[in-house]
């Protein structure tokens, strides 16, 4: 979870949102001070991360910052990124340096590509409660029962979050209305037949099973 929190982090100062420290542990649900290491973390792995204090400051990206196409191929920087989050696992690693370089053709050479769209009624990172996070939810329950399901007909689906810049491109092409978010990309295929697949990492769930003891 905390490579994924990471990532997630990412995204969320991507959005071009610059917020508190508090709000990106509300919706990572974990405590400020873990955000403040993941910060940490996320600067040693070369993402220029910042932070204001005061009145109107927060966290935020630097704008010039983008998660390009070197930025995701690049085995270098691959490794730069995965030792910034601490990640030692090697199963854990080697799952990443395999899907990293391959996000994009899996995109272009996709035997189907779905473009999931929800509504959104207020800010994500604003809500003025918790139901309002109802439809990001919902949609993303969506898109795992569509996942589960290509599964299931022996189809493999790679879900991918656009970018800032992306988002735009596809506004423009699909010209969705104003208050529509596109959370990700889902492409879909066929395993070709000698293609490589790294280890996954085996999960015992019994191991994670605990009654009457945190």
């Amino acid at each position: 979870m905390h490579v994924e929190r990471l990532f997630k982090i990412v995204f969320l100062l991507m959005n071009g949102s610059c917020c508190t420290a508090k709000e990106l542990a509300e919706q990572c649900s974990v405590s400020v001070r873990t955000i403040q290491r993941d910060l940490d973390a996320l600067s040693l792995a070369g993402i220029p991360v910042y932070s204001n204090r005061g009145y109107r400051g927060g966290v935020g990206e630097l704008k010039e910052f983008t998660l390009d196409k070197t930025f995701m191929t690049s085995r270098d920087e691959c490794e730069k990124m995965l030792d910034g989050f601490g990640m030692t696992d090697e199963v854990q690693r080697n799952m990443y340096r395999a899907a990293m370089p391959r996000q994009f053709s899996m995109l272009y050479n996709a035997g189907c590509l779905i473009l999931p769209f929800f509504k959104v009624r207020e800010p994500l990172l604003q809500p003025s409660s918790l139901s309002s996070l109802n439809d990001f939810a919902s949609i993303w329950c969506c898109i795992e029962n569509i996942l589960l399901a290509a599964a299931s007909e022996g189809i493999l689906g790679v879900p991918r979050i656009p970018m800032t810049e992306e988002s735009e491109h596809i506004k423009t092409v699909v010209g969705h209305p104003e208050k529509y978010v596109m959370p990700c990309y889902i492409a879909l295929g066929y395993p070709a037949q000698h293609a490589f697949r790294p280890a996954q990492k085996e999960i015992h769930a019994k191991e994670r099973i605990h009654i009457n003891s945190w």
